[in-house]
């Protein structure tokens, strides 16, 4: 497959050798002296240092401090690695996470004060109005569509509540898409992060916001994850499979900025008290969530059904996904994955805060959570 340029939202060079692209695209702005910002366990891998291989002639510099669910202290840490490499661009290299930080880096590098307070909620919310780094985004992951995403979700230090810096100047100057950096992930790693891809397309189409655009990107979308995250966790080799994981990804981010639904309220909760990955989050609550959205859009779930090839109309839409979870592995109620009862009313207060329920088919009451959590443990 050829590389292939696209422009929605962001400057998109997809496909697999993408990555050795990057070198050129910098020297082309004038840039000599990358940071690359990744997390922990990344670092240690050969990929990482595969791709250090294609920025020969560049000064690169690494900051690896990113780890679990991105806290303010790591993006701070980041931005003082910037300025002490004297550094000129931001190479984001990693999953959801390194991309988060990888957004803000630069904010932190540039801007006074804590990356919290440039979060669009914070009371005394900081303008972002000083120039920031050049920054370019290579996923290694294909779940949140970071990369093409104009918001990063950053977690305060001390009480764990996700805060989301969300602004278009923070949007990657290039992205570079390349499944083969994905050939290693393993399974458990590609069902979750997949599933948190088909979670962003199903949602987002499901929200009642007005924006066509995004329908059609997300019923494609949900098409192309639902032919090939099976094959994806069952072959990791699959380039194929790789490929289409990694568009669904990417469509994924692009739909929701029409907005999201209730699994997300419900799985930004589990994260901050329970610090359940994103995405497995997403797959344990999507069933109790969408079976009780499916009686306000019977129609929205015959479509999603439609176009996974799933026989017998939307009532069959929630029971495929029961089964396709199974089949990747991704099995258990919220209790067997640690979430204890007495968690309850603290994860309800965090998904009644959080706004993506906002743009649920069904208005979400505390009540309603509480049953919806209630059914997942």
């Amino acid at each position: 497959m050829s590389l292939t340029n696209f422009a929605f939202p962001t400057p998109i060079q997809f496909g697999p050798g993408a990555r050795k692209e990057v070198a050129g695209h910098l020297r082309e702005q004038g840039l000599k002296r990358p940071l690359i910002v990744t997390d922990k366990a990344l670092a240690a891998l050969p990929v990482l240092a595969e791709f250090r291989t294609h920025l020969a002639g560049l000064d690169v510099a690494v900051f690896s401090g990113v780890f679990g669910n991105p806290t303010a202290s790591q993006v701070m840490e980041g931005g003082a690695a910037f300025k002490a490499h004297n550094a000129d661009c931001v190479i984001g290299f990693g999953g959801g996470a390194a991309l988060d930080v990888a957004k803000v880096v630069g904010i932190a590098a540039t801007h006074e004060g804590d990356i919290i307070e440039y979060a669009w909620d914070h009371p005394k919310v900081r303008p972002i109005d000083q120039p920031l780094p050049y920054f370019v985004a290579l996923p290694t992951t294909s779940g949140t569509g970071s990369e093409v995403g104009r918001s990063s979700v950053v977690s305060e230090n001390d009480t764990h509540l996700k805060r989301v810096i969300f602004s278009a100047k923070i949007l990657a100057r290039k992205v570079f898409a390349d499944p083969e950096l994905t050939l290693a992930l393993p399974p458990h790693v590609t069902a979750a992060t997949g599933m948190d891809a088909l979670t962003h397309n199903i949602e987002s189409y499901l929200s009642p916001a007005y924006h066509p655009l995004c329908d059609g990107i997300a019923l494609e979308g949900t098409r192309i994850a639902a032919r090939s995250l099976l094959k994806a966790v069952q072959n990791p080799a699959d380039l194929a499979a790789r490929t289409d994981m990694m568009m669904a990804s990417m469509m994924g981010a692009i739909a929701f900025q029409k907005d999201l639904g209730a699994v997300h309220s419900c799985a930004h909760a589990l994260g901050a008290v329970c610090d359940l990955h994103h995405g497995l989050a997403n797959a344990l609550m999507i069933d109790s969530v969408l079976e009780w959205n499916r009686e306000k859009v019977p129609e929205k779930f015959d479509e999603l059904a439609h176009v996974c090839g799933v026989p017998g109309g939307g009532a069959a839409f929630v029971p495929y996904l029961k089964n396709l979870k199974a089949q990747v592995g991704i099995t258990g109620t919220l209790s067997t994955h640690g979430v204890k009862k007495e968690q309850i009313p603290r994860l309800v207060e965090i998904a009644v805060a959080d706004i993506c329920h906002q743009t649920n088919p069904r208005p979400v009451t505390a009540g309603d959570f509480e049953r919806l959590f209630l059914g997942a443990m």
